[in-house]
């Protein structure tokens, strides 16, 4: 298919989500949406478009720039079960590694989880599944050209009359095969969210993603950040959009981790 048409067919793709979901917005409340927003298994087809600016990434101090586009898409079971599905893909922007080196811009390995989670939860909501690491990669430098599985899993507490949302993700991924470039890995990761919603769709919110990669040295595993950040709530048009902007320190890092993230969402929301 050509690029325009390509174009095209999503612009009129994204118009129709758009359309589609005016009748259902008229009934939520900005802090109903936030809340929302705030549920990684929320029966709610969303775009969050995440950026995270690395500061003094590498051996040089550079800056590294991740652009996760993350769709998310529920699919109707039965009356008592869903299973939202998440795919992540990285757009990066690696910095040189040495005086003599590029900086590397491309796509990173796709991350794609299938959460089975109940369809009518209480204020107590869980979700658990596969995850798959795909090489999407188009660079050595970004990315490993093995498959990977491993699972995940969320928990969190979300209830219609208390401003408070909190819980946390976690996965693993095993590398499938270490015959490929890149060779074996074996990834976890810890994100713990909490947030706090004020009326009008104004939150506090602190989401740091613990990262450990098990196969490094003693010393390297672990990245452990800490920080927040504010968020709001506001239309595009009729079209709610869920941004935020938070700021996280390393305070445990491998060499040449980066001590500082900056991370900015616009998430685009289609209410079912």
């Amino acid at each position: 298919m050509p690029t325009k048409l390509k174009t095209w067919a999503m612009f009129a793709c994204l118009s129709t989500l758009m359309l589609t979901a005016a009748p259902a917005l008229a009934e939520m409340s900005a802090t109903e949406l936030a809340k929302i927003a705030q549920n990684p298994v929320g029966n709610l087809i969303s775009v969050p478009f995440q950026n995270n600016t690395n500061l003094n990434y590498g051996p040089e101090n550079k800056t590294q720039n991740v652009l996760n586009i993350q769709p998310v898409i529920p699919v109707h079971v039965n009356s008592d079960w869903n299973i939202i599905t998440r795919t992540i893909v990285p757009v990066i922007s690696q910095p040189a590694l040495s005086p003599t080196d590029d900086r590397t811009n491309g796509i990173g390995d796709t991350v794609f989880t299938a959460f089975l989670s109940p369809a009518n939860p209480g204020s107590w909501i869980w979700g658990a599944g596969p995850v798959l690491q795909l090489p999407t990669n188009n660079d050595k430098k970004l990315g490993n050209k093995n498959y990977g599985m491993g699972l995940s899993g969320v928990l969190l507490h979300l209830d219609k009359g208390n401003p408070w949302v909190y819980g946390a993700l976690v996965n693993n991924v095993w590398s499938l095969s270490s015959d490929k470039r890149g060779g074996a890995y074996n990834n976890g990761l810890i994100q713990p969210f909490l947030n706090y919603n004020f009326h009008g769709g104004a939150y506090l919110t602190s989401s740091p993603i613990l990262t450990v990669d098990w196969k490094a040295e003693s010393g390297d595993k672990w990245t452990v950040p800490l920080g927040g950040g504010v968020g709001k709530i506001f239309h595009f048009g009729k079209l709610p959009v869920n941004s935020s902007l938070a700021a996280y320190y390393n305070v445990v890092r491998p060499d040449y981790g980066p001590n500082w993230q900056i991370r900015a969402q616009l998430q685009l929301m289609f209410p079912k």
